[in-house]
């Protein structure tokens, strides 16, 4: 599992800007205007070998009166609550103010590894500056420009330097499945039946479920550990931003798997938080499988089968060679054949594919279907090759990589997916100059 940082601090110190830095694109909005950043952010980052997910929060202003900035607050003391590590940024041309040290108490109770930033030390007039932060009790303050990037290579050291390290799991070799969807969709009730005792607390109410647990499974031939998405942890926080949360605790499920089994209500369809966890573990590489529970509660069920696939297949298009199971939790339907679709999609998730057998197979039907050839240039792809890797990657090498267009590798991705069984798994594909 990857670990988990959250990058926290008051309104408009520039959190933002350094998130685009570190996921090196411009992923989440950055303005000058208090609380422009609205929901979490989140993206991967990598140094020194070691990838982690980065979370960016909205500013958190205590003891506000606004409704808005309330919703921010709760945001982000859910997010301090999932980190494995908190980025605590200050404003080194503002300096100290009370809401820097409102912050600090908060994010001190939660008992994390803590690196202080002082951001916009953009030139070496303002490190003076720094002195006072050195009032909220930290040994060592981090400067740093978001802007220009000054200061990150010392920052994200110490970041992997405190990063909490793993147990090792004498079961980490087994495939991690976890059970992942919107509140009260039966998630815990599935996990319940297929463990054959009531593990979990089941209700009515939205986020009952206590810490998630990893759960070994051996039976029916499977061998494997089952993830189940944690809840929210006091019944008093039923009320809080559920599909925020939802994700926000998804995030830590699918880090920990390989195998992302996404519940659904059939009553509900699939709405927008489905699609944001089903794309959170697909830009993870994780394999997928979509159960549809509460089929007991559907009439007419060969004509609303049919049509809800087509509905969640156009929604979570192009990638739509997943596996789609209609179950019942309640009266135990399709739950053992779930698990044997689940062990099916490891095993694609594993597959391996010579690079003789790949180049037989795929270059004949390139050059019968060649790239479209761009600004005059036509574009030659001579050879490929499956890169090792934890989920399946093809690097495709060819003349002029960059002219490469995306139908074309949703092209190639198809082919592939004809020829080589990766049923529910995301296939990444890279194209390099030979």
């Amino acid at each position: 599992m990857g670990p988990i940082v959250a990058i926290v601090g008051r309104p408009n110190v520039g959190k933002s800007a350094f998130f685009n830095r570190m996921i090196k694109n411009r992923q989440a909005i950055v303005h000058s205007e208090i609380g422009v950043t609205r929901d979490r952010h989140y993206g991967k980052s990598f140094w020194n070998g070691v990838e982690f997910t980065l979370i960016d929060t909205g500013g958190y202003l205590e003891g506000s009166d606004d409704i808005f900035q309330k919703e921010i607050d709760k945001q982000v003391l859910l997010a301090i609550n999932e980190a494995d590590l908190i980025l605590f940024m200050v404003d080194i041309i503002d300096g100290l103010t009370g809401s820097d040290q409102s912050i600090c108490k908060l994010i001190r109770k939660s008992h994390k590894p803590v690196l202080l930033i002082a951001n916009k030390a953009d030139n070496s007039s303002q490190m003076e500056n720094i002195i006072e932060f050195y009032s909220l009790g930290f040994e060592k303050i981090f400067p740093l420009s978001s802007i220009n990037g000054n200061g990150t290579g010392e920052l994200l050291d110490e970041l992997i330097n405190q990063i909490p390290k793993r147990e090792y799991d004498e079961k980490n070799n087994l495939p991690k499945f976890a059970i992942v969807g919107g509140p009260n969709v039966g998630k815990s009730s599935f996990v319940n039946k297929i463990l054959g005792e009531d593990r979990y607390i089941v209700t009515e109410k939205a986020g009952t479920t206590r810490d998630s647990l990893n759960t070994y499974y051996n039976s029916f031939g499977f061998d494997f550990i089952l993830v189940d998405t944690a809840g929210i942890r006091k019944k008093s926080k039923v009320k809080e931003n559920i599909e925020f949360y939802s994700v926000m605790r998804s995030i830590k499920s699918i880090e920990r798997s390989d195998i992302c089994i996404l519940m659904i209500d059939a009553m509900k369809g699939f709405n927008s938080q489905d699609q944001n966890i089903f794309w959170l573990a697909h830009r993870n590489g994780k394999g997928i499988i979509i159960l549809v529970n509460k089929w007991d509660l559907i009439e007419k069920k060969k004509i609303f089968n049919k049509i809800l696939e087509e509905k969640i297949k156009e929604k979570i298009s192009p990638f739509t060679d997943v596996p789609i199971s209609f179950i019942s939790v309640k009266n135990k339907q399709r739950l053992i054949k779930s698990l044997e679709i689940a062990v099916r999609v490891h095993k694609n998730r594993l597959n391996r594919i010579s690079s003789r057998k790949l180049n037989d197979v795929i270059l004949p039907i390139i050059e019968k279907n060649p790239p479209p050839s761009f600004k005059g240039k036509f574009i030659k792809i001579k050879f490929c090759k499956q890169l090792k890797a934890k989920s399946p990657k093809f690097s495709f090498f060819c003349n002029f990589p960059k002219y490469v267009k995306e139908p074309y590798r949703r092209f190639l991705e198809n082919k592939l997916r004809e020829n080589f069984d990766f049923f529910g798994v995301p296939i990444q594909i890279i194209f390099k100059e030979k």
